[in-house]
């Protein structure tokens, strides 16, 4: 399967659609192995591993799974079918809607997880040893659940029609409901038994994720990004809202963002601040300035329109944010949180939707990820091409996003399987550029982008689907590294925790020093800058990767290696005479093995001074 290289901006898409000519062609090759044909089931269908393990499966709580609730979506009429005979009586309404308990998204605060559902959210106790321990459920029905936190406030994201302001399980029905809740749910979760919401912030299009974003000049402020994809609701439901295409209605809630401004002293006070119309042409200001999407490239990709985001990365080390913006990924100058402004833009005609996006931790490489087929279709299988459904490696350069590279799932996937590029996060291994994620029931995959050119999977764990003969939506839904472990909220089956073994591809040091690297809150969208301690595990990773690419002689491993050793056992390592001999070893032509070398270099010449 050829991959061709992504384009820098929507004018060079124009010049390729124009010229029909692809630029330089990568290959990913699809190769079956173990969890290509595992056995179907829910809880006990065939699971296949390399190089992670799984600790625990936890299913879900009481009144967070009915077998009922499990959604198949109907499947395609094959060509030419006839259609099937219209039901004359009366409709049947189904006793839950699509996902109506579908695990979402997790944040992490204090030794809990948060997990975040259709139907509300669950906490568990994961600061001990053994399986996770549930605390606490929340019904609080309206989908989608994506949750962060920060403190003892617990914010999560609304945009279904049905959600209520009071967290009600009857639908708020009809076209204009008083009691209807869309957007971004307060709780305060300072008395875990009993959370309290304490505000509920409307918006236009309800919320579909969130980000917070950290005031750099006043601690008592947070603000939020909140990214919405449905239709605008109508004017007689919330005022500040009207749809249609700005060249009709300029006060389009279309092609925007809403900034969310908490004053923590006083949340119940959180407000829309601002809408910015991040997606505006620079020379005309024309608020529909990116991609208007349709069939692209090539193969006719349909690609998404660019009038809102589905979800934005902040990393305010650096004061910077990426955007997947469904027709276009983008990178934001968050310098000024309230009012962000795009830096680059960035289209490529086999990205279907920008689903989202996480940054290398030098803030230099963005992983994309492309949702094509929404979640809830087999687009892994072996006839889909392996730059569609993929993630797309992007490099910034003087603030210009720069594509590289697609990377999808090695090993194809069934027909019964969702399976499509989804979240995930970095783990924290020194010297390399390895994020987890989740593909649905494509499993969970560790990439390893130190090379933006050769992206390359390094471990996984999958599952067989949920049914042999029909597509039953499952699979996990977002798989983060938090704190020495994996977590993956499976839709359908729970909670899951894995661990990563020692393999050719990471070493045990490597493993340490990620394990040791510990946050007292994880909110996977608003990225931390890791900063690793001097200790033997950091050391004997670098020379890891060093051995491994064969950038140090056998002496000068051998050398440092029996000085880590004296320094695990305690003892003065001899960090001048290893300094000596790395400041001997010719410059690697890697810049990886570059940055590691001066790394491993700048750990001993501490310990020697």
């Amino acid at each position: 399967m050829t991959l061709r290289r992504p384009l820098l901006s929507s004018v060079a898409a124009l010049s390729l659609l124009l010229a029909a000519v692809p630029a330089a062609a990568q290959v990913q090759t699809l190769t079956p192995d173990a969890r290509t044909t595992l056995s179907a089931g829910l809880h006990d269908a065939g699971e296949a591993a390399s190089n992670m393990e799984l600790e625990y499966t936890v299913a879900p709580p009481p009144g967070f799974f009915d077998p009922e609730a499990l959604f198949a979506p109907p499947p395609r009429p094959a060509p030419g079918a006839a259609r099937p005979p219209a039901n004359d009586g009366p409709p049947v309404r189904p006793r839950f809607s699509p996902l109506a308990l579908a695990n979402s998204d997790m944040a992490l605060s204090n030794g809990r997880l948060f997990v975040g559902n259709f139907h509300g959210f669950n906490a568990y106790d994961v600061s001990g040893e053994g399986a996770p321990k549930l605390i606490l459920s929340v019904v609080c029905p309206g989908g989608q659940g994506d949750l962060s936190i920060h403190g003892n406030l617990l914010f999560m994201s609304v945009e279904q029609n049905r959600a209520r302001l009071d967290c009600g399980t009857t639908d708020a029905e009809g076209d204009i409901n008083a009691e209807r809740f869309r957007g971004i749910r307060i709780f305060d979760i300072s008395d875990i038994a009993n959370p309290r919401q304490i505000a509920a912030v409307q918006t236009c299009r309800g919320s579909h994720t969130h980000t917070l974003v950290p005031d750099p000049s006043d601690r008592n402020v947070l603000y939020i990004y909140n990214s919405a994809t449905s239709g605008v609701r109508p004017t007689g439901e919330l005022s500040i809202c009207s749809a249609g295409e700005p060249s009709a209605n300029a006060d389009t809630a279309l092609y925007s963002i809403d900034v969310i401004k908490v004053p923590l002293d006083n949340p119940e006070a959180a407000a829309i601040v601002n809408r910015p119309r991040i997606f505006a042409d620079r020379e005309t200001g024309a608020v529909a300035g990116l991609w208007s999407g349709g069939p692209s490239g090539v193969a006719s990709q349909r690609t998404a329109q660019t009038n809102h985001c589905h979800d934005i990365t902040v990393y305010p080390a650096i004061n910077r944010a990426a955007g997947a913006c469904s027709g276009n990924g983008i990178l934001l100058d968050i310098s000024d949180p309230q009012n962000p402004t795009r830096l680059s833009d960035m289209f490529d005609p086999d990205m279907a939707y920008w689903h989202s996006a996480t940054f290398n931790n030098a803030g230099d490489k963005v992983v994309f990820t492309d949702e094509w087929g929404g979640g809830i279709g087999a687009r892994c299988t072996a006839s889909d091409p392996a730059n569609w459904g993929a993630n797309l490696i992007s490099t910034i350069e003087d603030d210009k996003l720069k594509g590289q590279a697609f990377h999808k799932l090695p090993a194809p996937q069934g027909t019964t399987e969702n399976c499509v590029a989804h979240n995930g996060s970095l783990i924290p291994v020194p010297g390399r550029d390895l994020m987890v994620q989740a593909w649905y029931q494509g499993g969970i995959s560790i990439m390893d982008f130190t090379d933006p050119l050769k992206p390359i999977e390094i471990a996984y764990f999958d599952r067989g689907p949920i049914e042999a003969e029909r597509l039953v939506v499952g699979g996990d839904w977002s798989a983060y590294w938090m704190n020495g472990r994996i977590y993956g909220s499976e839709i359908a089956r729970g909670l899951d925790v894995l661990k990563l073994v020692p393999s050719e591809y990471l070493s045990a040091a490597e493993i340490a020093a990620a394990e040791a690297v510990r946050d007292d809150v994880i909110n996977p969208q608003t990225q931390e800058k890791v900063e690793w301690a001097d200790t033997p595990d950091v050391a004997a990773a670098y020379v890891d990767q060093l051995a491994r690419s064969e950038a140090i002689s056998d002496e000068v491993e051998a050398r440092i290696r029996a000085g880590i050793d004296v320094w695990r056992a305690g003892g003065n390592t001899g960090g001048a005479e290893i300094v000596t001999a790395l400041s001997a070893v010719t410059e690697p032509t890697a810049a990886a093995d570059k940055a590691r070398l001066a790394a491993l270099n700048g750990i001993f010449q501490r310990r020697a001074g």
